[in-house]
């Protein structure tokens, strides 16, 4: 089963004024933002990447080219629609300061597979649409290039954990409690019987790991297995 890396964005300049930007085109990576995925790139570098696939957002851009850039190889490249952020319709260009104070806010934070964002998508939509590209542009990714296949897909922060909640089983009403940070690493694979979570917002550690390692078999080891050497990025960093 290939292997995905889930890379949230850099830090914006919305994101460091406590605006909702969603869809809001030229919203770009701060100098905060540019340190911190010049620093994932720099995690990946020694991964050789089958594919890098983008949300077509400026800032998700941004971080692509930053990842493409360390790469000897030519991954392949494509933006993809369907990991493009949340529609937040009528929230958009808010701050959070002030949609927190908005009924529909406790709905997102306890009960977000009900929340339909007035003008906008609803949030149950928003998972089932990246989650069916995510899984598919993996198979595709596999057939192509053999199950030690690597491939990244930038993203955003709740479309991240929508994906990861997928992965886990969780219903999306728990995806709360996944914390995923600007420009770090979650890692899934997709296997035959079930999908594997390997890491969940990582922000550093050594990712070369991942080269070195063999096609995983799909199956879980019973007792929790041997790991791989030198393992310095399995477990969860926090945000």
């Amino acid at each position: 089963m290939a292997t995905v890396l889930l890379v949230r964005h850099g830090r914006t300049t919305a994101n460091a004024t406590g605006v909702l930007a969603g869809r809001t085109a030229g919203v770009a990576l701060d100098a905060v933002g540019r340190r911190q995925v010049a620093r994932t790139a720099e995690r990946i570098a020694a991964v050789p990447l089958a594919a890098v696939v983008s949300s077509p957002l400026e800032r998700c851009r941004q971080t692509s080219r930053a990842l493409l850039d360390r790469q000897t190889g030519t991954p392949e490249t494509r933006i993809e629609r369907a990991i493009t952020e949340c529609d937040y319709g009528d929230w958009q260009g808010r701050t959070l300061a002030d949609l927190a104070k908005e009924p529909l806010w406790r709905t997102v934070q306890a009960n977000p597979s009900a929340v339909v964002f007035p003008g906008g998508e609803s949030m149950q939509g928003m998972q089932s649409r990246a989650v069916a590209a995510v899984r598919r542009f993996d198979a595709e990714v596999e057939a192509a290039h053999g199950p030690a296949a690597v491939w990244v897909a930038v993203s955003h922060g709740d479309v991240i954990k929508s994906v990861l909640a997928d992965a886990l089983g969780m219903h999306l009403d728990l995806f709360q409690r996944i914390a995923v940070g600007p420009a770090s690493v979650s890692i899934v694979r997709y296997g035959e019987h079930r999908p594997e979570v390997v890491a969940s917002n990582t922000e550093s550690g050594d990712l070369a790991w991942l080269a070195a390692v063999p096609a995983p078999s799909g199956d879980a080891a019973v007792g929790g297995g041997a790991g791989h050497d030198d393992a310095t990025e399995t477990g969860t960093a926090g945000a």
